[in-house]
């Protein structure tokens, strides 16, 4: 800790306490041209703002990329890297990961969700849904360039991002279950399938279907 800062100011992240909103999130594409025209054409996403360099100012990596950037009606941007000769991502060796790692667009309505279905069908996307998750209602597809997982997603209940004493609560049943099974010697997996089913058991009542 140096001389000019004091615990009070390790406390926490710094005023007002949490980032404002997602800045942008970025991905690296082999195909700059093609992404361009998804996003602008099917996406509906305008281009906004491009970076070409030969070295990264981040880490000082010397090779030439082209860093452009898209923009959402709020602000938020997602963006992408090209640069030449890069080899494909490795495999990351579980479907897990191919249907957790996504990016999420929100909608206004889930009139909405049906027309995107309906434009990205008529687009030759496969998409999968609508799927009602309970508090949202979500669309999901891939980019056809970068093979990154979509979704197009509207919130059900006003309440969807608001639930924090009931998010506490679950990670600490979540992590009980694990901690109590790796103690016990049995398979995490299976106790978490088990602690999953008692759990929709007993909020069955309150769950949409």
């Amino acid at each position: 800790m140096s001389e000019t800062t004091g615990p009070s100011e390790l406390a926490g992240p710094p005023s007002p306490g949490r980032p404002m909103m997602l800045n942008h999130l970025a991905y690296v594409t082999h195909d700059v041209e093609a992404t361009v025209d998804f996003y602008t054409r099917v996406m509906g996403m305008p281009m906004v703002s491009t970076v070409i360099g030969d070295k990264v100012p981040s880490t000082g990596d010397d090779f030439p990329y082209f860093h452009v950037f898209f923009r959402l009606q709020d602000g938020s941007t997602v963006a992408f890297f090209e640069a030449p000769g890069l080899p494909p991502a490795n495999p990351k060796g579980h479907p897990a990961y191919d249907i957790f790692d996504h990016l999420a667009f929100e909608a206004p309505s889930p009139e909405h969700i049906h027309a995107w279905a309906d434009w990205l069908r008529a687009n030759g996307l496969e998409v999968v849904g609508p799927t009602d998750h309970g508090i949202i209602l979500s669309v999901y597809f891939r980019d056809p360039v970068n093979d990154i997982r979509l979704e197009i997603t509207t919130p059900l209940v006003e309440d969807w991002n608001a639930r924090e004493e009931q998010a506490a609560r679950d990670l600490s049943d979540w992590l009980a279950v694990k901690r109590e099974a790796k103690e016990q010697g049995r398979d995490v997996a299976k106790e978490l399938l088990a602690f999953i089913a008692e759990r929709s058991v007993k909020n069955q009542p309150a769950e949409r279907h």
